[in-house]
């Protein structure tokens, strides 16, 4: 599960102090810009530029469908979805940036602590979308207007109904634990996956390191992205997920495919994965239109229905037959300190599971 590239603490070096707080906690550098509309001459400009690159770790049916939503409104304009796991998208900008390629116009990544590296290195580009300024609550967008809150979801356990009956099923974390789960356990890898880093800090901050320690001891089959637990829970590889993507277990679920969310006593582990617009951004004026685009109220609730996503546009509404996120219990997100501690937390982690 090692790879090479440029690391977080390798690309902080000579950097700032890392600052702690909540989930966008970074020093302001200065007053947002004002909120901007979509104007036609921003659409003009945009069709002039034909294209938007679009680097991403939404699980790729998503971002296309939010690319071909782009597409229908803005015929013209051609979105390129690069996805990856949002540790690799990291490292590909670190890399592009390093050897002066500036490819990447719009950013999305499920570890929040990546718009700390950039907002500190002065990478992005200051823009307030219209319904940023007017429906986003304060702590889901930057204070300089670097960025905003794209999409929110949980790192969930979950079950194939076919192999585990309800009353049998897992309902807590500790219950993971327990010896008949052994050798039917499937979860991902903080190295690769953004969202997988950030549970597993809130985890081990919550629970303690032994807890993984412990889970270790099962059997686990260890994948790569936090879309691929739910895959091998649908297959029926596994019985049983300790992490993964509540948005894919919800798509399953809705197509009638075996699998059931579960979340646990202590907590389900919050997830924050924003959208931000780079300086250099070769396409800027389609960069603008895109990232407007994402964040409004047309493509926000289509991430929720099509897309088994949360957002915190507030005039989205969730999707029947899902529980509320206000009714679920979550742990407490921290990109600051997931940012501080990510090279610890893949080190130790690989040191546990041996992978």
């Amino acid at each position: 599960m090692q790879h090479p590239g440029i690391s977080r603490r390798q690309m902080l070096a000579g950097a700032g102090v890392v600052l702690a707080g909540a989930a966008f906690s970074t020093r302001v550098m200065a007053a947002a810009p004002p909120p901007e509309s979509v104007t036609p001459a921003l659409v003009e400009a945009a069709k002039k530029e034909g294209k938007v690159i679009y680097y991403t770790s939404t699980d790729l049916p998503v971002a296309e469908k939010l690319a071909k939503a782009f597409e229908a409104k803005y015929p013209g304009i051609a979105v390129r979805v690069e996805r990856t796991g949002a540790e690799r998208v990291f490292q590909r900008i670190g890399q592009e940036y390093a050897s002066n390629i500036h490819a990447v116009d719009v950013v999305n990544s499920s570890d929040a602590a990546h718009f700390i590296v950039w907002k500190r290195d002065g990478v992005l580009a200051p823009y307030v979308p219209e319904d940023v300024a007017k429906f986003y609550p304060a702590e889901h967008k930057d204070a300089d207007g670097q960025f905003a809150s794209f999409r929110v979801w949980l790192s969930i356990i979950a079950y194939n109904t076919n192999m585990v009956k309800a009353e049998e099923a897992p309902k807590s974390f500790a219950d993971l634990l327990d010896p008949k789960w052994k050798g039917k356990i499937v979860k991902a890898h903080p190295g690769y996956s953004g969202t997988i880093m950030t549970a597993t800090y809130q985890m081990q901050r919550d629970l303690g390191w032994s807890f993984f320690e412990k889970l270790a001891k099962q059997n686990i089959m260890q994948v790569q992205s936090s879309a691929d637990p739910p895959k091998k829970l649908d297959l029926g590889e596994r019985a049983v997920m300790a992490d993964g993507n509540e948005y894919n277990i919800f798509q399953m679920k809705e197509a009638g495919r075996p699998v059931e969310p579960v979340y646990a006593t202590e907590g389900s582990p919050l997830i924050i994965g924003p959208n931000g617009i780079f300086k250099d951004a070769p396409n800027p004026n389609a960069a603008r239109l895109f990232q407007s685009f994402s964040l409004s109220r047309e493509a926000q609730q289509l991430i929720i229905d099509v897309g088994g996503l949360r957002s915190v546009h507030s005039q989205t509404v969730e999707k029947a037959g899902r529980t509320p996120l206000k009714d679920i219990k979550t742990m407490k997100d921290d990109a600051a300190a997931v940012e501080k501690e990510s090279e610890a937390i893949k080190a130790r982690y690989t040191k546990i599971f041996r992978v």
